[in-house]
């Protein structure tokens, strides 16, 4: 029998935005790890695939090393619940600012990310937490800088 306490659309939701507020403060480590599962990780972005603790040491640490005055506003947001999961669809407006040496000013990203993740609940926590993650397309707005 499955003891597994099914997901609310609230607890996703709150996931969500939980997610965005970190990304846009970049959170430490310690706060973000838990709301990503720990043994099935997948992220695809549309530079790479990464799995578990890649996200860590690759995309995460590059990002908030990269990137500032970040704001993630979410545009659409679509959650299917089933037994033991939540699809979502969601598109989320991403504004960023890049500076890249040795360039007098820094430039600004302005773009709208369609993005596909798979919650499930931690067995360990009984948090609702991404197991996979990914970056269906990207549609910048016009004057935007590019990655």
């Amino acid at each position: 029998m499955n003891n597994v306490k099914a997901l609310t659309e609230e607890e996703v939701r709150q996931l969500v935005t939980d997610w965005y507020v970190k990304l846009d403060v970049h959170a430490p480590m310690v706060e973000i790890l838990p709301m990503l599962d720990d043994e099935n990780l997948e992220m695809k972005f549309p530079e790479t695939t990464l799995h578990g603790v890649e996200f860590e040491t690759q995309w995460y640490q590059r990002v908030i090393r990269t990137f500032f005055d970040e704001v993630h506003e979410l545009k659409e947001l679509n959650i299917n619940l089933s037994q033991d999961r939540a699809d979502i669809k969601l598109i989320v407006k991403w504004q960023a600012s890049v500076w890249n040496p040795p360039a007098a000013k820094s430039e600004r990203i302005i773009m709208d990310a369609a993005q596909t993740w798979v919650v499930k609940r931690s067995p360990k926590s009984q948090k609702p937490v991404i197991v996979t993650y990914i970056v269906d397309s990207l549609d910048y707005y016009e004057g935007s800088a590019r990655l």
